[in-house]
């Protein structure tokens, strides 16, 4: 899996440097690895970023507050989460270019730059990036079944009238904290996985 991983990602690469965007530059951009997430995340990727460039700094002032925000890093991890791989390779190339356009200076976040690249990629290459991904859609179009019983951890059950419902977190002291707001009943907590 992590060979495919390195395999779609040389094909991504080659692709935006087709159109002018040199995503391998160290001076420009900065040192980029990939690899597939250690944790089973909801998301689809992410891009975690070291050694600010002290060059492109910013100082926002809000009210008797200075915030210091970095605008260009010198190195990039960018993971990607172990589901994602099971989806069709267009997919996992779609979600790459999401993760390599974060790093490029100026995109950190989804703002407008960010959104100018991946308008930029979509018109250019093909692709569908955007701000968020739709996991039913993207299993569908895998072939692949999709279940919502793997987004959620507890099921939370009142013992009185029967309702249910599920969280993903829930507070240590959450059944002696909460009682059911239909009956007053007390809750019962099972783990799904």
């Amino acid at each position: 899996m992590e060979e495919k991983l390195k395999q779609l990602f040389k094909e991504c690469t080659k692709e935006l440097e087709k159109i002018g965007i040199e995503i391998l530059d160290n001076k420009k951009v900065g040192k980029i690895d990939i690899s597939i997430s250690k944790r089973n995340n909801q998301r689809y990727g992410c891009c975690i970023q070291e050694d600010p460039d002290k060059t492109h700094k910013t100082i926002i002032k809000i009210r008797k507050h200075k915030i210091i925000k970095y605008e260009k890093f010198n190195i990039h991890h960018i993971e990607i989460s172990p589901w994602v791989m099971q989806l069709n390779d267009n997919i996992i190339k779609n979600t790459i270019m999401h993760e390599l356009i974060h790093c490029i200076p100026y995109c950190n976040n989804h703002g407008a730059e960010f959104k100018k690249y991946a308008n930029y990629i979509n018109s250019k290459l093909g692709y569908n990036i955007s701000r968020i991904g739709n996991k039913k859609l993207d299993y569908e179009k895998s072939n692949l079944e999709y279940s919502e019983d793997n987004l959620y951890k507890y099921k939370v059950l009142c013992t009185v009238c029967g309702q249910e419902f599920y969280r993903k977190r829930l507070n240590k002291n959450f059944t002696r904290k909460y009682r059911c707001s239909k009956c007053g009943g007390k809750f019962k907590i099972f783990q799904l996985y």
